[in-house]
C-alpha cells in the first residue's frame, strides 16, 4: 500500500476542489516525509451530498445479512495490511512499532465486533395500558461526522466508524491534520471490501475548516468526536444551531487509587505504563497518583525504578516502548508544565530532560511535592509526566479525585472487594479498573463524566448512538 497523498470522495481518491496541500513531518527525525491535498468548505459539501445520496440511494436499506458481510471483509483487509498501517502510524505520529501493530489489531477486532452486532441489535415490542400492538425501531440517522484525534488515529477512527456502518448510516470521516494516512487506508481498504462509493468519505485538512464545515453542514445528522475538552465546546455550541446529535470524549486527569492492602508491588512496577504509555499521549493516562501513607515512600520507590528501566528511542524498534512526543509544539507544551512545576516547588524524582539530540522527545517524568492547587495537577498536560502524593483519609482524598472538572478514567488497587465496590461508586468518571489499567474494552462502553464528554463509543452504546429510536403503536 503506498502512501495515501489525496482526499477520498466517492470511493476513489482525489485532490482537493481548491488545490490546497499540507506536510506531514516524522515526529522522530523532524523532518517532512510527505505531502497531501488539504480539503476545503467545496470538498466538504461534495463529500456530504455523496454520503446522503449513498445513504438513500441503498445503504440504510441494505439486508442486515450483507452489512454484516462487507464489514467482516474490511476486517479481514484491515488484517492483510495491518503492517502497512503501523507503519503509516509509526511515520506520521512517531507510536512505537509493537504498539502501532497491537492498534492495527484492534481495530480489525472493532470491525469483528460490529459486523457480528448488527443481527444482534433492535427494538423491543412493549406493552402498553391501552392495548393493541406497541414496537420501537431502531433507525439509522443518515450521513455522520466522525472527528478523530491524532493520539491514537487508527483505532478511534474504527471505533467511530463500524458502528456508524453497522447501524446503516454513511460516515464522513476527518482525521486529524497530524495523523491521516490510516484514515485514508481504512477509507481505501473498505471500499476494497465492497463499501459501496460514498457510504465512507476521509477528508484530511484543518479542524476550522473541515471541521466547522462539518459541524455546521444542514445534512449531518451527528457528530461524533474525540479530542479536547476546548474544541468539544466549540464542537456542541456549532452544533446546537440545529439540534445536532453529538457525542464527545474528551480531555481526561485521571487518577490511580493505591491502598496499602493492595499489591502495591504490583501496581507501583506496572503504573509507569498507565501515564507513560503512547509517551503520555492519552487522555486515560493515570497522572494523579494516590498512595496511602504507609506504602507511600517504597512504592515511589518501585515506581521510580521501572520508570527508568523504560526504553525510550527510535519508533521502529521492536524493543522501544516511549517515542516521540508528536510535534516539537506539544513537547514545548509539556516543557512548560514542567518549569511551571519547578517553579512552585516540585521535586522532580526522575526524568524532566531531552534525551535525544534530534526528534520530539521527552524523558518519562515522575513529581513529588505537588500542591492540590499547582497546574500539574490540576491540568491535562498529554505528555510523559506523572504526578505522586500520599494520602491518610480515605473520604479526603476522594473529595480531592473528585474536585477536578475531568472524570474519565482511574484505576483502584486493593484487595478488599467492599473497599473496591465502595470507591468505585464514589469516583465521579466514566471508565473504572479494579487492580488494572484496562481502559478500553471492545465489547464495553468508553466515555467520561462532567467535562471529560458525553455520550459512548464502543460496546452496544456506541450502536445505540447512531440510530434515532421511534415508537410504533398499532391500535387492537
Amino acid at each position: 500500500m503506498k502512501l495515501p497523498g489525496q482526499l477520498f470522495v466517492d470511493g476513489a481518491y482525489r485532490d482537493s476542489a481548491g488545490g490546497g496541500r499540507s506536510s506531514l513531518i516524522n515526529p522522530a527525525t523532524e523532518e517532512v516525509f510527505t505531502t497531501l491535498a488539504a480539503a476545503n468548505a467545496a470538498d466538504v459539501q461534495a463529500a456530504v451530498e455523496s454520503a446522503q445520496r449513498a445513504w438513500e440511494g441503498g445503504w440504510r436499506d441494505l439486508a442486515p445479512g450483507k452489512r454484516t458481510e462487507i464489514l467482516f471483509k474490511i476486517a479481514r483487509l484491515l488484517r492483510d495490511y495491518a503492517e502497512h498501517i503501523a507503519e503509516f502510524e509509526v511515520l506520521q505520529i512517531g507510536k512505537p512499532i509493537s504498539d502501532a501493530r497491537d492498534e492495527a489489531g484492534l481495530g480489525a477486532r472493532v470491525f469483528e465486533y460490529y459486523a457480528g452486532a448488527v443481527s444482534q441489535f433492535g427494538g423491543q415490542t412493549l406493552p402498553v395500558a391501552r392495548g393493541g400492538f406497541d414496537f420501537t425501531l431502531r433507525q439509522s440517522m443518515g450521513v455522520v461526522a466522525a472527528i478523530v484525534p491524532w493520539n491514537f488515529p487508527f483505532p478511534i477512527a474504527c471505533w467511530k466508524v463500524a458502528p456508524a456502518l453497522a447501524a446503516g448510516n454513511c460516515v464522513v470521516l476527518k482525521p486529524a491534520s497530524l495523523s491521516p494516512l490510516t484514515a485514508l487506508a481504512l477509507g481505501e481498504i473498505a471500499h476494497a471490501a465492497g463499501l459501496p462509493p460514498g457510504v465512507l468519505q476521509v477528508l484530511p485538512g484543518s479542524g476550522s475548516v473541515v471541521g466547522d464545515a462539518l459541524v455546521t453542514h444542514p445534512l449531518i445528522r451527528k457528530v461524533s468526536f474525540t479530542g479536547s475538552t476546548e474544541v468539544g465546546r466549540h464542537i456542541m455550541g456549532l452544533a446546537a444551531r440545529d439540534i445536532k446529535r453529538v457525542s464527545l470524549e474528551l480531555g481526561g486527569k485521571s487518577p490511580n487509587i493505591v491502598f496499602a492492602d493492595a499489591d502495591w508491588q504490583k501496581a507501583a512496577e506496572t503504573s509507569p505504563m498507565s501515564v507513560f504509555a503512547n509517551t503520555g499521549q492519552d487522555c486515560c493516562a493515570r497522572s494523579r497518583v494516590y498512595v496511602e501513607r504507609s506504602v507511600f515512600q517504597p512504592f515511589v520507590e518501585r515506581f521510580v525504578a521501572a520508570t527508568r528501566k523504560l526504553v525510550v528511542g527510535d519508533p521502529t524498534h521492536a524493543e522501544t516502548q516511549l517515542g516521540p512526543l508528536v510535534s516539537a509544539g506539544q513537547r514545548d507544551t509539556v516543557e512548560a508544565f514542567l518549569a511551571d512545576a519547578r517553579r512552585t516547588g516540585a521535586t522532580v524524582a526522575t526524568g524532566g530532560g531531552r534525551p535525544h539530540a534530534k526528534g520530539y522527545y521527552l524523558e518519562p517524568t515522575v513529581l513529588l511535592n505537588v500542591g492540590p492547587g499547582d497546574r500539574c495537577w490540576r491540568e491535562e498536560i498529554f505528555g510523559p509526566v506523572v504526578a505522586i502524593t500520599p494520602f491518610d483519609d480515605e473520604a479526603a482524598m476522594l473529595r480531592d479525585v473528585n474536585a477536578s472538572p475531568f472524570g474519565l478514567s482511574g484505576s483502584i488497587w486493593t484487595q478488599s472487594l467492599s473497599r473496591a465496590l465502595r470507591v468505585a461508586r464514589a469516583v465521579q468518571s466514566g471508565v473504572l479498573s479494579v487492580n488494572s489499567h484496562s481502559s478500553v474494552h471492545v465489547e464495553a462502553p468508553f466515555g467520561g463524566f462532567k467535562s471529560s464528554g458525553l455520550g459512548r463509543d464502543l460496546g452496544m452504546s456506541a450502536m445505540e448512538g447512531y440510530t434515532e429510536l421511534k415508537n410504533v403503536y398499532v391500535a387492537e
